[in-house]
């Protein structure tokens, strides 16, 4: 008989995920054993291969759950009505928001991504090409006659963008909301303000 699957089990799952992300961001992913994320967890070595049949099985699953809702979140921004520059605002803010409470993961994205089979990255990869196109076609949008026939300068401009927010994210992790909108202006301003000098 199928064992049964418990009512709160997504909920254990998430914090399973969150536990494990700050295992692998403070320890190193090669270090971590299931047992040191069991403890962490507060479960049994057992309980949590009920979950998860091994550690590349819970990186996988830490790092799919992140970047695709990081993806749905930032490729979802709302753009109704908006004007280029505006839309740029928006979506930076946006990712701003997006990255506060995840600093775990963000390093173990960082750090042991490449410890993922070939096609698990492709996929994760894929989540990142997404965001990045996306605010890509809002550069682009921008000033269409600065980047024309030149999709390097275009792609320079837009890692540029994210450049400037990750080190925001890796150096100010306990900001708060009035600290990322005011440094979403300021990148905005300063993007907006570079881009026609290019």
């Amino acid at each position: 008989m199928a064992r049964t699957i418990a009512k709160d089990h997504d909920q254990k799952r998430e914090q399973i995920l969150t536990n494990a992300a700050k295992v692998f961001a403070t320890e190193g992913y090669d270090r971590a054993s299931m047992s040191m994320l069991a403890r962490e967890c507060g479960i049994s070595k057992a309980n949590i291969y009920h979950y998860y049949d091994s550690k590349d099985a819970l990186l996988f699953d830490i790092l799919e759950t992140y970047l695709r809702e990081l993806r749905d979140v930032i490729c979802g921004t709302d753009m109704t009505g908006l004007t280029p520059p505006e839309q740029l605002r928006s979506v930076i803010g946006v990712t701003l928001r997006a990255y506060q409470g995840a600093d775990h993961e963000h390093q173990v994205q960082i750090g042991s991504m490449s410890a993922l089979p070939e096609d698990q990255q492709t996929l994760l990869r894929g989540y990142q090409r997404d965001m990045v196109n996306f605010v890509r076609d809002i550069v682009l949008s921008i000033a269409p006659d600065v980047f024309s026939g030149d999709s390097n300068k275009l792609r320079a401009a837009t890692m540029s963008v994210f450049g400037m927010l990750n080190w925001y994210y890796m150096w100010n992790t306990g900001a708060g909301a009035d600290a990322r909108e005011d440094y979403a202006d300021l990148v905005t301003k300063l993007t907006l303000g570079g881009i026609p000098t290019l």
